[in-house]
Formats: C-alpha cells, sequence, structure tokens
C-alpha cells in the first residue's frame, strides 16, 4: 500500500550539523523551501506510519548529533486534523519563554 503524502520538516542541526547530508536528502525529496529551517515535501508511504518511515530513512542517510532537531508535521486523514512530533531530539525552551507578563505575578514592596 504506496501512498505519497505531504510533509513539512523543521530542522535545528546546530552550527556543526550535517547540513550537506540532510540537504541532499530535502534535494533527493525535490523540497520546496519555506523559510528558515523548513521545508516542504512530499513522501511515499509505504505503511500507515510515516514519522517511523522518514525517520528511517533520515537516520539512513544522515549522522545526526545529540543535540540535533528534526521535526515532523504531517496532516493524519484518520483524524482529519494536523499531528507534529520530533522525530530527531526533543522540543527545548523557547527563547520568548518568560517574556509574558500575567496577572498571576506578584509584586513585592520594597
Amino acid at each position: 500500500m504506496e501512498n505519497k503524502r505531504t510533509f513539512w520538516l523543521s530542522y535545528d542541526l546546530g552550527i556543526k550539523g550535517n547540513y550537506s547530508s540532510l540537504y541532499r536528502w530535502l534535494d533527493k525529496q525535490n523540497a520546496k523551501e519555506c523559510g528558515d529551517c523548513i521545508a516542504y515535501f512530499e513522501f511515499i508511504c509505504k505503511t500507515d506510519n510515516p514519522r517511523d518511515e522518514i525517520k528511517k530513512d533520515l537516520i539512513k542517510n544522515i549522522e545526526f548529533h545529540k543535540t540535533d532537531r528534526i521535526y515532523l508535521i504531517w496532516k493524519d486523514e484518520t483524524k482529519d486534523s494536523n499531528v507534529g512530533v520530533f522525530i530527531i531530539g526533543n522540543r527545548k525552551t523557547a527563547p520568548w519563554d518568560g517574556y509574558c507578563v500575567t496577572d498571576t505575578e506578584q509584586t513585592i514592596d520594597m
């Protein structure tokens, strides 16, 4: 059961990342650039688990480092919703964390 599906891939390989191998992989997928570190591409899935298929293909073609991160987004037709998940690495604290002042903050009089 082969099924061509569309995906968005967000990548953060840091300053020492293996970008040439990732770019080679993206070029092989005929990916389209969608801004800094975001690509759109089509991938022929052979199973109902695109996450594992793409992760396996990336690992086969790219040497990742401990801090590298790849986030994959696609539409899950069975749920009629979008799915996003890290397939390499994990979420980290956002650079904007703590910028918003909320009503729950307390003022200390000195």
